[in-house]
């Protein structure tokens, strides 16, 4: 049986041309012989056969890791692709026209959400230089989705991909919502503790069933503090694909066979997998409309 979700909110997307020679070095360390894979429109709408729709962004993390797209790449594709796609910016505050290009990507792209990852830019939560950012988002209704967890990269500080930090930015603009991909890895519980706290805190999954043992507790965890309701389906794609993302969480419980541990419902699994951003992420102004 082919697997199936409702949407994959958590999609990169980049040409051939926007993989740097970096990204092979940094990622020979963790992953040895791997290649830069495909990620580009074309690829990814094949990718996403099995979805009904996808959040798709570019990423700039051309110093860190070695992948430097743009906004008008995302905005082609879900020109080209548009029953599928719906496409988020890219922000990086560093860029004295951060802002600019922002407005530009929300304005005159069309593209619907945000795309940020403070450890590969390696700007804290904290720097004023979001200030502007977290503004607009809020007063224009944006959802920003940002990297939560680790990384293989060596530019960039760890300590910045904790969702401990979102708390005072939640409680700041708590009409901004705010989407903590991976669950935080491997600080899951932050992400789980600040996300049953503040009502504008959602999480998702992404690239997280090639770990099963970690993605075992970061689910049960969720369970017992209740807040599944607020996981979303994500796989990262093309460091995670569709269907191994799908069947990683269906089969999270066949680890514990033989075992008392507590499973993972069927009850999450179907509520992560039919998930749907698009009601929850738009103070009632369905991007999809």
């Amino acid at each position: 049986m082919t697997a199936r979700a409702y949407c994959d909110c958590h999609v990169n997307i980049w040409n051939d041309e926007h993989v740097l020679p970096l990204y092979t070095q940094q990622l020979a360390r963790v992953r040895a012989g791997a290649m830069a894979p495909k990620a580009d429109a074309d690829t990814l709408y094949a990718e996403m056969a099995h979805v009904e729709k996808a959040i798709v962004f570019a990423l700039r993390y051309g110093d860190s890791i070695g992948i430097e797209s743009d906004d008008e790449t995302t905005a082609a594709a879900v020109a080209k692709y548009p029953d599928k796609f719906v496409g988020f910016a890219y922000v990086d505050p560093r860029r004295a026209d951060c802002m600019d290009m922002l407005v530009h990507a929300i304005e005159d792209l069309k593209l619907k959400g945000v795309k940020f990852g403070p450890i590969y830019n390696g700007v804290s939560l904290a720097d004023p230089r979001l200030v502007p950012v977290y503004e607009y988002l809020q007063k224009n209704n944006i959802p920003l989705t940002m990297h939560m967890g680790t990384t293989f990269a060596r530019n960039a500080p760890v300590d910045f991909g904790r969702a401990i930090h979102v708390e005072p930015v939640a409680l700041r603009y708590p009409d901004l919502v705010m989407v903590l991909a991976h669950m935080g890895h491997p600080w899951y519980g932050d992400c789980i503790a600040v996300s049953r706290k503040q009502p504008n805190v959602f999480c998702e999954i992404s690239a997280l069933s090639y770990r099963p043992w970690q993605y075992y507790n970061i689910l049960i965890e969720a369970q017992e503090y209740k807040i599944t309701d607020k996981i979303f389906f994500g796989t990262d794609f093309p460091f995670a694909r569709v269907d191994e993302s799908v069947d990683g969480l269906l089969t999270i419980n066949d680890q514990l066979e033989g075992t008392k541990l507590p499973r993972v419902s069927q009850e999450t699994m179907e509520r992560i997998i039919w998930s749907n951003p698009f009601e929850h992420w738009w103070h009632g102004d369905n991007p999809l409309a």
